[in-house]
């Protein structure tokens, strides 16, 4: 299966999309978002690399070196996370498919909670993103915060169509528990439009010129 996965993401884009586009389930929703994430963190990495080393952001340079690093791991994580989605769903589709019988609802039950940990790890990482992009949003080279913007616009897509997974999936749980997940998602949604706002508040000034 991960050899499949890591083919997929080999293709080139034209044919990622078209993959996405078939009848088939993956690529979808789940690694999507993956890759929206690794965009935004792309984005602003681009953004970055306009701003490290001239001089008239220089009072930033140990910011800006460390958060270099910070956002090609978070990058590679996005990637990774795709991986773990499509593997996800494997799980869960090979479990459906079992006959009924001794062990089917653990492991089905183990199949779930993948499914709902994986987006629960992309809005984590896509917070951390959004948190690390307010950091920046005043130290940014001006020209290029309709990026760093864009970028933020990404990572707060990413938490919605995670919230949109947790909520799905979530039916198949306790609704007790169900309940309690989706408010947790809720908040990280709220939470990541709120820094989304921030971030483009900062820079409002340079794109309004």
């Amino acid at each position: 299966m991960k050899k499949n996965n890591e083919d997929m993401l080999s293709l080139n884009v034209k044919d990622f999309i078209s993959r996405i586009a078939a009848k088939s389930p993956v690529p979808g929703g789940g690694s999507v978002a993956g890759v929206t994430g690794a965009l935004a963190a792309a984005l602003g990495e681009m953004s970055l690399n306009f701003t490290r080393g001239k001089k008239k952001y220089a009072q930033w340079a140990e910011f800006h070196n460390h958060l270099a690093g910070r956002l090609e791991r978070i990058r590679g994580m996005f990637l990774d996370l795709v991986y773990d989605d499509m593997s996800a769903y494997g799980m869960y589709s090979e479990t459906s498919e079992l006959e009924d019988g001794p062990g089917k609802k653990e492991k089905m039950e183990l199949a779930v909670a993948a499914a709902i940990d994986v987006p629960l790890e992309m809005s984590k990482l896509a917070l951390a993103l959004l948190d690390d992009l307010l950091e920046f949003s005043d130290k940014c080279n001006q020209h290029l915060v309709s990026d760093l913007v864009a970028a933020a616009t990404l990572a707060h897509s990413t938490v919605v169509l995670c919230d949109l997974n947790v909520r799905i999936n979530a039916g198949q749980l306790d609704p007790g528990q169900a309940a309690e997940l989706r408010k947790s998602s809720n908040a990280n949604r709220k939470r990541a439009a709120d820094l989304a706002e921030k971030i483009e508040a900062n820079t409002r000034q340079y794109l309004q010129e």
